[in-house]
């Protein structure tokens, strides 16, 4: 499975955060999105990636943006998770079930072992894809990087 392009308009994705809220795209539309997708909470990179974004709500919020970590954990371990972390403004998300729906209708579900790739993907206002970039699974990626995009759009 490939990953979205950029150009095509995101399929729709509503998902629960860390404190059980829905979090639906379609009602973030008029606003900028990065999509952080990692592979499973409580692992070391995954820690340092959702940090990163926690550091930079400022940055998004400015930009009329706002970042969403998305990995396959269930609720409860994401809220966890986020409090053992301190991310209070970054809405962590449960792709839980179906299991890696989100990720999967993005081109981005690792079916061989169950969860995502680590990646970013950028949407405009219009939920239109702008950005795309697959991390090695051992690589936090450069938050400045989809910022940058966000700030051009």
């Amino acid at each position: 499975m490939n990953p979205i392009r950029v150009g095509i308009l995101a399929p729709k994705i509503a998902l629960k955060d860390q404190h059980g809220q829905l979090v639906d795209l379609a009602e973030l539309k008029g606003k900028r999105i990065l999509l952080s997708f990692h592979p499973l909470a409580w692992t070391n990179v995954c820690q340092r990636q959702m940090e990163a974004l926690e550091m930079n709500a400022d940055v998004f919020e400015k930009a009329n943006a706002v970042a969403l970590g998305i990995s396959v954990d269930a609720v409860p371990s994401k809220k966890a998770w986020a409090e053992s972390i301190g991310v209070k403004k970054t809405h962590l998300l449960s792709d839980f079930w179906p299991h890696g729906g989100a990720a999967q209708a993005l081109g981005l579900f690792r079916e061989a072992v169950g969860f995502s790739e680590r990646a970013a993907v950028v949407l405009d206002e219009q939920g239109v894809v702008r950005f795309v970039k697959v991390y090695p699974l051992k690589e936090v990626p450069d938050v400045a990087e989809p910022i940058r995009v966000i700030q051009a759009l």
